[in-house]
């Protein structure tokens, strides 16, 4: 899932439960005649139940729904939405009886389901239809290559491709073909501009019609592709899988295969991840709000200037962010071109940022880019716009780390390489950990990395 078809799904979900709770308020506004916000007993009582039922329809939309119920409403929804309601009664009338809760009648706990369920039954469909009506930019900007396939086909599967959150604005071709029938599409010339059209539009994926496409020049695209960072997923006759890790699945009636699938794709993971995130971060801050302030007077005392140093970092999907660090230089390249990196000694390195950098606290002020969701606590490094540059041009597969959001640490970090990147091995190597991670994410990984942060010997390598 990328990172605008996440946006979308948050949207989505945050509708959700926003009308859950507002139903609930208002049921109980409503029916119940000793209803008062100025009562601190009702008011706890009110309290559990919204808990309840937030928790379990959290519950549910991590593990009943799938992700086609949010992108594609034709999609066996009103089985989904059937399914979803029984569950959601179960779950709320199960808990309700485990924590033995007598103060409401059963009509107080099942009255607000339903209502929730219609309302949301209704809405659903056309709140997605106004997203995709006002909000294009928001969705999945999408490039079609090749056309092995005929046009019914295709033109079936452009349309089929709003569906699930895509616009669809061009089309490239081999150069011996032309499309036909297909005039909605805009034509890139041929699949040589394929550089050309990457480097000067904006495209969120690319769909590869491999059909009549040679394996040289699916390769080539692919390759061409992940050094834009831009995801991949095939339209085959056959299968042909160019990546151990992808998902087979059916739009309209043709059979697609994405590539470089990470378990962060799936959309329940994704939205576990964010909340580990928010709440690990919110935590760190307030339990190291003294740390904060005890840095901050000796990074006065020791050099006066700024507290802090935010340079610009190279984030998920390609997009810059300030990346907020503690000053631990008297100093500071420009935070948007800079290019010098840290070395052994460096004269630039005060007597407080050596301590700070050798311990890792001059990253502490990364967990404020984590609550403004820039950042993950464990994912790939950000590096400086520059040195993507570098490494683009020097590392195979390098922008395929930019599918997931940066970390403040990661599984290179703990494994050692980290620091300088002057060797191809150091390079390569870095990489490869990054995109490890990616394709073997889970909760325990993170746990694990976590407390190699804490407790490994990669610390023995930072100046």
């Amino acid at each position: 899932m990328n990172s605008k078809n996440r946006f979308v799904l948050i949207n989505l979900l945050a509708f959700e439960f926003i009308l859950l709770n507002l139903v609930l308020f208002m049921y109980l506004f409503f029916v119940l005649p000793d209803f008062s916000i100025t009562d601190a007993e009702f008011v706890r009582r009110v309290l559990v139940l919204t808990v309840i039922y937030n928790l379990s329809w959290l519950f549910i939309v991590l593990y009943i729904r799938g992700e086609d119920f949010y992108f594609n409403p034709n999609h066996g929804y009103v089985r989904s939405t059937m399914t979803s309601l029984f569950f959601f009664v179960g779950f709320v009338m199960t808990l309700v009886i485990l924590l033995k809760i007598s103060y409401f009648n059963r009509s107080t706990f099942i009255g607000p389901i339903f209502i929730f369920a219609y309302l949301n039954f209704i809405s659903h469909q056309y709140l997605l239809k106004y997203l995709r009506r006002k909000g294009a930019h928001l969705f999945s900007n999408t490039l079609l290559i090749g056309s092995g396939h005929k046009s019914t086909d295709l033109i079936n599967f452009v349309g089929a491709m709003t569906q699930y959150g895509y616009n669809t604005i061009g089309y490239l071709e081999d150069g011996k073909k032309t499309v036909k029938g297909v005039s909605e599409l805009r034509i890139f010339e041929d699949l040589k501009q394929l550089p050309k059209v990457l480097g000067t539009q904006s495209i969120d994926e690319i769909f590869i019609d491999t059909c009549e496409l040679d394996r040289e020049k699916v390769e080539e695209s692919i390759k061409i592709a992940d050094s834009f960072g831009v995801r991949v997923q095939l339209i085959p006759e056959n299968p042909l899988l160019l990546s151990k890790n992808y998902k087979a699945v059916a739009i309209g009636d043709l059979a697609v295969f994405k590539l470089r699938q990470s378990p962060l794709d799936h959309f329940g993971k994704t939205i576990f991840k964010r909340l580990f995130d928010f709440c690990f971060a919110l935590f760190v801050l307030v339990l190291c709000s003294p740390i904060f302030l005890l840095i901050a007077l000796l990074i006065y005392l020791d050099s006066g200037g700024p507290i802090f140093y935010a340079p610009y970092r190279k984030g998920e999907a390609g997009h810059t962010f300030k990346c907020y660090k503690f000053r631990t230089m008297s100093v500071m390249e420009d935070p948007m071109n800079g290019t010098k990196s840290t070395v052994i000694n460096d004269p630039r390195i005060t007597r407080v940022g050596k301590v700070l950098r050798k311990a890792d606290l001059d990253e502490l002020p990364q967990f404020f880019n984590v609550l403004k969701g820039e950042m993950s606590v464990i994912g790939p490094r950000p590096h400086r716009i520059k040195l993507q540059d570098d490494f683009r041009k020097s590392v195979n597969n390098y922008m395929v780390r930019s599918y997931i959001k940066p970390g403040i640490t990661g599984w290179a970090q703990v494994n050692g390489w980290r620091g300088p990147t002057v060797t191809d091995e150091q390079k390569n190597e870095r990489i490869h950990h990054d995109l490890w991670y990616i394709e073997n994410w889970s909760f325990w990984l993170d746990m694990k990395i976590i407390f190699l942060t804490l407790f490994g010997s990669h610390h023995k390598k930072a100046f």
